[in-house]
Protein backbone atom coordinates (compact mmCIF):
# COMPACT_ATOMS: atom_id res chain seq x y z
CA UNK A 1 0.00 0.00 0.00
CA UNK A 2 1.45 3.38 -1.05
CA UNK A 3 0.60 6.31 1.20
CA UNK A 4 1.46 9.96 0.35
CA UNK A 5 4.46 10.71 2.93
CA UNK A 6 3.89 14.66 3.87
CA UNK A 7 6.41 17.06 1.72
CA UNK A 8 8.75 18.44 4.71
CA UNK A 9 9.18 22.22 4.66
CA UNK A 10 11.93 24.36 3.38
CA UNK A 11 13.86 24.74 6.49
CA UNK A 12 15.18 28.03 4.72
CA UNK A 13 12.38 29.20 2.76
CA UNK A 14 11.92 29.87 -0.84
CA UNK A 15 12.53 32.65 -3.07
CA UNK A 16 8.49 33.03 -3.18
CA UNK A 17 8.24 33.05 0.65
CA UNK A 18 11.19 34.11 2.03
CA UNK A 19 11.61 33.59 5.78
CA UNK A 20 13.32 35.88 8.56
CA UNK A 21 14.32 34.88 11.77
CA UNK A 22 14.76 36.75 14.69
CA UNK A 23 15.32 36.72 18.49
CA UNK A 24 12.93 38.68 21.15
CA UNK A 25 14.19 39.86 24.27
CA UNK A 26 12.84 42.01 26.93
CA UNK A 27 14.27 42.90 30.61
CA UNK A 28 12.67 44.10 33.57
CA UNK A 29 13.33 45.73 36.90
CA UNK A 30 10.24 44.46 39.50
CA UNK A 31 9.64 44.96 43.07
CA UNK A 32 10.18 41.88 44.96
CA UNK A 33 7.77 39.96 46.62
CA UNK A 34 8.90 37.79 49.11
CA UNK A 35 12.20 38.02 51.09
CA UNK A 36 13.93 35.12 52.75
CA UNK A 37 16.05 34.97 56.13
CA UNK A 38 17.82 32.19 57.61
CA UNK A 39 17.69 31.98 61.57
CA UNK A 40 20.55 29.74 63.48
CA UNK A 41 19.74 29.09 67.32
CA UNK A 42 22.73 27.96 69.39
CA UNK A 43 23.24 26.09 72.92
CA UNK A 44 26.60 25.14 74.39
CA UNK A 45 26.79 23.56 77.79
CA UNK A 46 29.02 21.33 79.62
CA UNK A 47 26.79 17.95 79.32
CA UNK A 48 24.69 17.10 76.62
CA UNK A 49 21.20 17.18 78.02
CA UNK A 50 22.21 21.00 79.29
CA UNK A 51 22.74 21.60 75.70
CA UNK A 52 19.70 20.15 74.37
CA UNK A 53 17.61 21.30 77.13
CA UNK A 54 19.04 25.10 76.66
CA UNK A 55 18.51 24.46 72.65
CA UNK A 56 15.04 23.57 72.93
CA UNK A 57 13.86 26.12 74.89
CA UNK A 58 15.60 28.46 72.52
CA UNK A 59 14.27 27.23 69.87
CA UNK A 60 11.07 27.56 70.65
CA UNK A 61 11.33 31.26 71.99
CA UNK A 62 11.84 31.50 67.96
CA UNK A 63 9.14 29.95 66.41
CA UNK A 64 7.08 31.59 68.58
CA UNK A 65 8.04 34.92 68.29
CA UNK A 66 8.18 34.16 64.36
CA UNK A 67 4.51 33.02 64.70
CA UNK A 68 3.43 35.92 66.11
CA UNK A 69 3.64 37.81 63.00
CA UNK A 70 0.61 35.56 61.54
CA UNK A 71 0.17 36.00 57.96
CA UNK A 72 3.39 38.19 56.73
CA UNK A 73 5.26 35.02 57.66
CA UNK A 74 4.60 32.73 54.55
CA UNK A 75 6.61 29.80 55.29
CA UNK A 76 8.66 28.82 58.15
CA UNK A 77 10.91 25.54 57.65
CA UNK A 78 13.36 23.72 59.64
CA UNK A 79 16.26 22.68 58.47
CA UNK A 80 19.24 21.00 60.23
CA UNK A 81 19.71 20.02 63.67
CA UNK A 82 23.34 19.35 65.16
CA UNK A 83 24.44 18.60 68.88
CA UNK A 84 28.54 17.63 68.84
CA UNK A 85 30.86 16.93 71.87
CA UNK A 86 33.81 19.51 71.66
CA UNK A 87 36.96 17.40 73.02
CA UNK A 88 40.17 18.06 74.48
CA UNK A 89 42.81 16.21 75.26
CA UNK A 90 43.67 14.93 79.08
CA UNK A 91 46.43 12.77 79.65
CA UNK A 92 47.00 10.32 76.80
CA UNK A 93 43.29 10.08 76.01
CA UNK A 94 40.53 12.56 75.03
CA UNK A 95 37.82 13.65 77.18
CA UNK A 96 34.05 15.37 76.42
CA UNK A 97 34.55 19.29 77.76
CA UNK A 98 31.32 20.60 75.80
CA UNK A 99 28.48 19.84 73.89
CA UNK A 100 27.12 22.54 71.28
CA UNK A 101 23.79 22.26 69.46
CA UNK A 102 22.41 24.62 67.14
CA UNK A 103 19.27 24.38 64.88
CA UNK A 104 18.78 26.05 62.01
CA UNK A 105 15.78 27.62 60.42
CA UNK A 106 14.09 29.48 57.40
CA UNK A 107 11.73 32.15 57.54
CA UNK A 108 10.16 33.89 54.16
CA UNK A 109 7.74 36.80 54.28
CA UNK A 110 5.42 38.71 52.20
CA UNK A 111 5.16 41.99 54.57
CA UNK A 112 8.52 43.60 54.51
CA UNK A 113 7.30 46.52 56.93
CA UNK A 114 7.04 43.37 59.44
CA UNK A 115 10.71 41.68 58.10
CA UNK A 116 12.79 44.35 59.58
CA UNK A 117 10.93 44.56 62.80
CA UNK A 118 11.25 40.54 63.41
CA UNK A 119 14.62 40.49 62.23
CA UNK A 120 15.91 42.32 65.26
CA UNK A 121 13.29 41.11 67.50
CA UNK A 122 15.16 37.75 66.34
CA UNK A 123 18.71 38.84 66.88
CA UNK A 124 17.73 40.25 70.47
CA UNK A 125 17.08 36.84 71.44
CA UNK A 126 20.02 34.85 72.92
CA UNK A 127 22.08 32.87 71.07
CA UNK A 128 20.63 33.50 68.14
CA UNK A 129 22.00 34.68 64.39
CA UNK A 130 20.14 35.65 61.70
CA UNK A 131 21.13 36.14 57.92
CA UNK A 132 19.71 37.74 54.54
CA UNK A 133 17.15 38.70 53.38
CA UNK A 134 17.59 37.48 50.60
CA UNK A 135 15.09 39.18 47.89
CA UNK A 136 13.35 37.24 44.87
CA UNK A 137 9.98 36.89 42.97
CA UNK A 138 7.41 34.19 43.55
CA UNK A 139 7.36 31.45 40.53
CA UNK A 140 4.29 32.60 39.23
CA UNK A 141 4.77 36.22 39.23
CA UNK A 142 3.13 38.04 36.65
CA UNK A 143 6.29 40.17 36.01
CA UNK A 144 7.34 36.99 34.15
CA UNK A 145 4.55 36.49 32.01
CA UNK A 146 4.85 40.49 31.28
CA UNK A 147 8.42 39.66 30.49
CA UNK A 148 7.64 36.95 27.52
CA UNK A 149 5.24 39.09 26.05
CA UNK A 150 7.84 42.07 25.57
CA UNK A 151 9.95 39.55 23.67
CA UNK A 152 7.71 38.03 21.58
CA UNK A 153 6.30 41.87 20.60
CA UNK A 154 10.00 42.87 20.23
CA UNK A 155 10.32 39.80 17.86
CA UNK A 156 7.42 41.18 15.81
CA UNK A 157 8.97 43.99 15.51
CA UNK A 158 12.51 43.44 14.86
CA UNK A 159 11.29 40.72 12.50
CA UNK A 160 8.88 43.34 10.56
CA UNK A 161 11.10 45.78 10.42
CA UNK A 162 14.30 43.64 8.36
CA UNK A 163 11.12 42.94 6.04
CA UNK A 164 10.24 46.17 5.42
CA UNK A 165 13.80 46.85 4.80
CA UNK A 166 13.52 45.04 1.79
CA UNK A 167 10.01 46.65 0.90
CA UNK A 168 7.95 42.99 2.13
CA UNK A 169 6.05 42.59 4.60
CA UNK A 170 5.71 39.66 7.18
CA UNK A 171 3.00 36.93 5.94
CA UNK A 172 2.61 34.67 8.56
CA UNK A 173 4.69 33.10 11.95
CA UNK A 174 6.15 29.90 11.33
CA UNK A 175 7.72 29.43 14.81
CA UNK A 176 7.61 30.77 18.03
CA UNK A 177 9.68 28.93 20.90
CA UNK A 178 11.67 29.45 24.09
CA UNK A 179 15.80 28.91 23.37
CA UNK A 180 15.74 25.78 25.98
CA UNK A 181 13.18 24.19 23.31
CA UNK A 182 15.16 24.06 20.41
CA UNK A 183 18.64 22.65 22.75
CA UNK A 184 20.14 25.58 21.89
CA UNK A 185 23.61 26.31 25.00
CA UNK A 186 22.61 29.32 27.24
CA UNK A 187 18.93 29.00 27.51
CA UNK A 188 17.47 32.69 28.43
CA UNK A 189 19.58 34.50 30.93
CA UNK A 190 19.25 33.66 34.49
CA UNK A 191 17.57 35.16 37.05
CA UNK A 192 19.49 37.86 39.15
CA UNK A 193 20.41 36.34 42.35
CA UNK A 194 18.55 37.65 45.44
CA UNK A 195 21.43 39.62 47.16
CA UNK A 196 21.41 40.11 50.73
CA UNK A 197 20.85 43.74 51.91
CA UNK A 198 21.43 42.83 55.96
CA UNK A 199 24.42 41.79 57.37
CA UNK A 200 23.96 38.61 59.67
CA UNK A 201 23.33 39.38 63.50
CA UNK A 202 23.81 37.63 66.00
CA UNK A 203 21.25 37.67 69.31
CA UNK A 204 22.51 38.56 72.78
CA UNK A 205 21.20 38.52 76.43
CA UNK A 206 22.22 41.57 77.38
CA UNK A 207 19.73 44.48 77.41
CA UNK A 208 16.20 44.83 78.47
CA UNK A 209 15.08 47.39 75.89
CA UNK A 210 13.39 45.92 73.23
CA UNK A 211 16.18 46.57 69.48
CA UNK A 212 14.82 49.07 67.43
CA UNK A 213 13.32 47.60 63.87
CA UNK A 214 16.25 47.37 61.11
CA UNK A 215 14.96 49.71 58.01
CA UNK A 216 15.42 47.23 55.20
CA UNK A 217 15.41 48.59 51.51
CA UNK A 218 13.82 45.66 49.03
CA UNK A 219 16.05 44.80 46.07
CA UNK A 220 14.78 45.30 42.89
CA UNK A 221 15.21 42.16 40.35
CA UNK A 222 15.74 41.59 37.45
CA UNK A 223 13.47 39.50 34.67
CA UNK A 224 14.40 38.20 31.50
CA UNK A 225 12.69 36.71 28.82
CA UNK A 226 14.26 35.61 25.28
CA UNK A 227 12.44 33.74 22.36
CA UNK A 228 13.24 32.38 18.58
CA UNK A 229 10.62 33.53 16.17
CA UNK A 230 10.41 32.20 12.78
CA UNK A 231 8.28 34.16 9.60
CA UNK A 232 7.48 34.03 6.68
CA UNK A 233 7.25 36.88 4.25
CA UNK A 234 6.48 38.58 0.53
CA UNK A 235 9.15 38.43 -2.10
CA UNK A 236 11.13 41.48 -1.51
CA UNK A 237 11.89 44.40 -3.92
CA UNK A 238 15.44 44.06 -4.08
CA UNK A 239 15.67 46.33 -7.45
CA UNK A 240 16.13 49.54 -5.55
Amino acid sequence: MITDAPTPAAPYGTPETPRVAVRGEARLEVDPEIARISIAVGARGTDRRSALADLTRRNADVLALIKTYGDAVEKLETGAFSISPELTRHGRGERVRAYHGSVHLTAELSDFTALGELTTRLADLELTRVSGPWWSLRPDSPAHGEARRQAVREAVQRAREYAEALGARLAALVELADLGAENSLGYGMPAAPAGARGRAAYGSAEGADAAPALDLEPQRQTVYAQVNARFTMTPPDLTS
